[in-house]
């Protein structure tokens, strides 16, 4: 059987000229956090080793904008990708993913490029970014990708190599006994030391991005994976104002002084002496 992948509706941002009159009359967004995300999303990109940006779920929307604004002009703009993804529990109450479930989410991985077979023969590194807590998403997702490559016979030692976790994590004061999520995840043994990165991010912008901001889509959960209805975009008030932020996040990373803050990150990274992150700057700049 042929599934045919889905995906909820999100708009271009990086073609703001495509939402005709949506704005009109919304009020100017309060960009209380972007400072703060410049930082973070600058380290993101020093730390992902090269790769490809896949950024999972919801959380890091801003993230995903603010760096569609930064590097527009640049190749790197095609090296952002969103992954429209929840794999939170629900186990308990639903059972584990039937069959029929499994084959959507595969056919939808597929069609972000991440089937067995692109991951086994990828340039690059493919890096999954989200903020994190536990991990839980990251382990599901690294499960079910392994779970798919063993079933087709996919080398899994070549495309384990390729795969990169970053974490954004809460910041907190760092001492010995500062609780590390990929500590505590058994299942990243099997991968190499490199493939476990973290950023941390101020308390108050990771409690907005991860519980209070609203989305412009609603959360990809499984019943959600097969049903076509996301991909129709709403219109409401709420959304329309989390469409006005959104677009006034790509417009502040298109700013000078926006990149030239984030260069300012950039350099700072010990990755710098790496020629991939050399050239960023150069072109940035």
């Amino acid at each position: 059987m042929i599934v045919e992948p889905n995906r909820p509706f999100r708009w271009n941002l990086v073609r703001p000229d495509r939402l005709g009159t949506l704005l009109d009359g919304a009020r100017e967004p309060d960009l209380w956090f972007l400072d703060e995300l410049v930082a973070c999303m600058a380290k993101v990109v020093a730390r992902c080793g090269d790769g490809e940006l896949h950024f999972v779920g919801r959380s890091l929307d801003s993230g995903y904008d603010l760096l569609s604004g930064i590097l527009s002009g640049t190749t790197w703009l095609e090296r952002l990708h969103q992954l429209p993804l929840s794999l939170n529990g629900f186990e308990a109450l639903f059972g584990e993913l039937g069959h029929t479930e499994v084959a959507q989410l595969r056919a939808n991985l597929g069609e972000a490029g991440l089937a067995p077979a692109d991951l086994a023969r990828g340039r690059r590194p493919v890096v999954f970014v989200d903020i994190v807590s536990s991990g839980r998403t990251f382990e599901k997702l690294h499960r079910h990708l392994r779970s798919w490559a063993d079933e087709e016979r996919a080398a899994w030692n070549v495309i384990r190599r390729g795969l990169r976790f970053l974490g954004v994590t809460c910041r907190q004061r760092t001492s010995p006994k500062t609780w590390r999520w990929q500590q505590h995840a058994p299942w990243t043994d099997g991968l190499p030391a490199r493939s476990i990165r973290n950023v941390s991010l101020d308390p108050g912008v990771f409690s907005y991005f991860a519980n209070r901001q609203h989305k412009l889509t609603p959360s990809f959960a499984r019943w959600f994976w097969a049903d076509h209805r996301v991909r129709v975009p709403d219109h409401d008030p709420v959304t329309l104002e989390t469409l006005a932020e959104a677009v006034a996040v790509v417009e502040a990373g298109r700013a000078a002084g926006t990149r030239n803050e984030f260069v300012r990150h950039l350099v700072r990274e010990p990755a710098m002496a790496q020629p991939w992150l050399r050239d960023l700057v150069h072109r940035l700049r």
